[in-house]
């Protein structure tokens, strides 16, 4: 009896490790980068939206070359999202208060993907924080439209190009 009370959590232990292991081996990453338009014409301590961007998911792709398929796909969530101002090369991100992306597909209802209340000052790159949202059903769409909402708390002289490079955590089931 007491064997058998000692074997169980190591049994336990073990199938934990061994799901953990599985669960790596199935969990890939899809990267992908999008230019945002800042105009000049931005209206002052407003939060409002941005003209939306289009994006094609080339998922089924994706899928493939890391030997899954969309049914399979269990688990989508937004691992990291990165905005960095790439024209003009001497703005930084003093301009904006706050920001706020979110996502949308055909048939699916808008969500918020990730946001940043507080901006820092004096910096070229910012990292939002993700909502959590479980996005499966967007990554598997054929395109997803990101909304960006944004305050800004001073003007600005010139557009803005800021790039968008999200990173989403794909997990798929083995079987």
């Amino acid at each position: 009896m007491k064997k058998i009370l000692l074997f169980a959590p190591l049994v336990l232990l073990l199938a934990t490790v061994a799901c953990k292991k599985v669960d790596q081996l199935l969990t890939f990453y899809i990267e992908d980068s999008q230019n945002i338009q800042i105009s000049s014409a931005f209206p002052l301590g407003q939060f409002v939206p941005l003209s939306p961007v289009s994006v094609t998911t080339k998922s089924e792709e994706t899928f493939k070359n890391n030997k899954t398929q969309a049914d399979l796909v269990k688990n989508v969530s937004l691992d990291k999202l990165t905005l960095t101002i790439t024209d003009p090369n001497s703005q930084n991100f003093d301009f904006l208060k706050r920001i706020e992306i979110s996502i949308s597909a055909k048939d699916l209802p808008e969500i918020k993907l990730a946001s940043l209340d507080q901006v820092p000052t004096g910096v070229k790159s910012i990292q939002l924080v993700s909502s959590g949202a479980k996005l499966d059903n967007y990554i598997k769409a054929e395109s997803y439209t990101l909304t960006t909402k944004a305050e800004i708390q001073k003007p600005i002289s010139q557009d803005i190009t800021v790039r968008s490079d999200s990173r989403f955590k794909v997990t798929a089931d083995p079987l």
